[in-house]
């Protein structure tokens, strides 16, 4: 699935493709996932205890502060999909 991958120590998010499992987002991530939805299509991964491990500051997306690796998805119901191709401009502009 093509996600969008933001790293703390990357200025922008990047497009990435990558199996869609459960492994590869916990591989994104670099742990367990903690799922925060943006919106009906759309959701942002990361680490569920990035904080508790001192992971740097990454961004911070619609009043959510993220630290460590981040992951946008695209969401259609219970399942993690591509981001939506017309959500891609708006995730880069927002994942900075």
């Amino acid at each position: 699935m093509k996600i969008i991958v933001k790293r703390p120590e990357d200025a922008v998010g990047k497009v990435q493709d990558i199996p869609n499992t459960l492994k590869a987002l916990q591989e994104v991530v670099g742990g367990h996932i903690e799922v925060v939805t943006l919106a009906t299509d759309l959701a942002i991964i990361c680490n569920e205890e990035g904080r508790l491990m001192g992971l740097p500051y990454n961004c911070e997306v619609c009043g959510w502060d993220f630290v460590g690796t981040i992951a946008a998805v695209g969401v259609n119901g219970e399942e993690f999909t591509d981001v939506p191709l017309y959500l891609h401009e708006w995730v880069l502009k927002w994942l900075k």
